[in-house]
């Protein structure tokens, strides 16, 4: 079994920053992406910013120079820097960890269980 755990958001006013932390632990064999993706009442789920275990980094335009997200390989952690938050961040934010558990196992999606966050204006 595979959990992802995250921590952090809150409630911020626009302008502050806030950061989010996520570990993935169990029966990991190989670690590929881990990411965070955000839901906004009303909206479907999209990627804000994701990075490899090469240090590639991906990130939505809407926060591209805003959030910054870094990560530790040997602990399989992974954080999200919020600076200058505006209140359409607002929105339950989800951390993911793209995998696999064994040898010859296809990688799969694994989901934290959300964490708020809200800015006001």
């Amino acid at each position: 079994q595979v959990q992802v755990v995250e921590s952090g958001g809150g409630l911020v006013q626009a302008g502050g920053s806030l950061r989010l932390s996520c570990a993935a632990s169990g029966s990991i064999f190989v670690l590929n992406v881990m990411g965070w993706y955000r839901q906004a009442p009303g909206k479907q789920r999209e990627l804000v910013a994701s990075l490899t275990t090469g240090g590639t980094t991906n990130y939505a335009d809407s926060v591209k120079g805003r959030f910054t997200i870094s990560g530790d390989n040997a602990k399989n952690t992974v954080l999200l820097q919020m600076n200058s938050l505006k209140p359409e961040d607002t929105a339950v934010y989800y951390c993911n960890a793209h995998l696999t558990t064994a040898w010859g196992r296809l990688p799969t999606d694994y989901w934290g269980q959300g964490t708020q966050v809200t800015v006001s204006s």
